[in-house]
């Protein structure tokens, strides 16, 4: 009887392994598509920035994915598609949080694409980590970047630290006063969010360890329209140099403002925006010269391709910055995939932050979950917006200062 219990029991288990094994095969051969989803700002103050820098890139990724049969998974031995499901956060982080859980919840998404801006990518990190996605946190800037990677694995930061965008910044500045193109008087103006405070706090204490003398020191509500008092009262102090941590419409509006009241320093730097194809094309030859945050080297044939690759399936240029970026995350979202060869999250994660990725800017590997391959500054020099800082960094363009008035 023993026997023969154990040799049914034995059986029992052979014919339910098998079973699970067939059952497993069939649902692994079932796999139509990996479902991909998204939260992004598609109305609301953040949809200047999203609609530019973010969600043309995921579209134009998942187009490129798509049309190559899709993301090859070795586990069933084929190529799935992606599947996309996106919400609209309206640019409010409690809308986001919400359609980041119902992505994981209810429509069992195998991967979640981040937010735009600092604020909503720090929002969702914690969201993003219990509920176990890989958070490619490209538009986010924060000193504490380490820090929160290291408490969220799946946490990754993909355009510098504020304090490594400010070392180029005042790295150039340092440079340009000892040739004598320009004194040590600086004027900065920051969006009191969470992107221009910490930016602010960065520059603030490598302008005093530079030597500069800041002489006008003010932030701004966010969502401020009229530009004039700000730059009015930058403008009496005299600057040599100017600096903005702003967002794209703030960007735009303070350039506007510029021009108006003949405010034209030596050196302009303005935040967010700057790299769009939309502020060369509002201000023409008037942008010659501006400097801004981050940048690119146009002459790479991967960016060179990107840019006219972008242009052809979304109709308009990517900015010469968080853009390229984006599109480097995701193919190294892709290449980390495939090298799995399964949805397997945690192995996904790990891979993202241990590998080696080439990717449209070049070689991609994260070192404590920072993405090291960025520009710090950038300029206008005819049509791109060339990465000027830092200058170590290869295809780095020496900056045009003075800036040329304006026209």
């Amino acid at each position: 009887m023993r026997v023969k219990y154990f040799a049914g029991f034995g059986a029992i288990v052979l014919a339910a392994a098998i079973s699970w094994a067939l059952s497993t095969g069939t649902q692994a051969q079932d796999i139509q598509s990996i479902k991909i989803g998204w939260s992004i700002s598609k109305t609301g103050p953040f949809a200047a920035g999203a609609s530019v820098t973010t969600l043309p890139n995921y579209q134009v990724w998942v187009k490129d994915v798509n049309d190559a049969g899709g993301i090859m998974l070795k586990s069933i031995g084929k190529k799935v598609k992606i599947e996309v499901i996106e919400y609209d956060d309206r640019s409010n982080s409690e809308e986001m949080i919400k359609a980041v859980e119902r992505l994981a919840t209810q429509d069992k998404v195998d991967f979640i694409l981040p937010p735009w801006s600092t604020g909503l990518n720090l929002a969702a990190a914690p969201v993003f980590d219990r509920l176990g996605y890989p958070q490619l946190a490209v538009t986010a800037n924060s000193n504490r970047a380490v820090e929160l990677s290291k408490r969220w694995p799946g946490l990754t930061f993909w355009l510098g630290l504020p304090s490594e965008l400010v070392d180029g910044l005042v790295e150039t500045l340092v440079k340009l006063r000892k040739d004598g193109k320009i004194g040590d008087k600086v004027a900065m103006a920051s969006v009191s969010d969470q992107f221009g405070i910490e930016q602010s706090t960065a520059a603030r204490e490598g302008l005093k360890k530079g030597g500069f003398n800041l002489v006008y020191d003010k932030s701004y509500p966010f969502g401020t329209q009229d530009m004039q008092p700000v730059l009015k009262d930058a403008m009496a102090a005299s600057p040599d140099t100017f600096i903005a941590f702003s967002y794209p419409p703030d960007t735009l509006g303070i350039t506007d403002t510029a021009k108006v009241l003949g405010f034209n320093p030596k050196v302009f730097f303005v935040g967010v925006g700057t790299a769009f194809p939309i502020y060369k094309g509002k201000f023409g030859d008037s942008a010659e010269g501006v400097m801004g945050i981050g940048g690119s080297n146009a002459d790479l044939p991967g960016i060179k391709n990107y840019i006219q690759h972008h242009k052809t399936i979304i109709g308009r240029e990517p900015d010469r910055w968080a853009s390229p970026i984006t599109y480097a995350s995701l193919q190294v979202l892709q290449q980390a995939i495939e090298r799995v060869g399964k949805i397997d999250r945690p192995a996904i994660i790990k891979e993202i932050n241990t590998g080696s990725f080439d990717t449209i800017i070049g070689k991609v590997k994260l070192v404590d979950g920072q993405n090291k391959n960025t520009w710090a500054v950038g300029q206008w020099q005819g049509a791109n917006f060339y990465g000027i800082a830092p200058v170590s960094k290869e295809g780095a363009r020496a900056p045009i200062v003075p800036k040329p008035a304006w026209k």
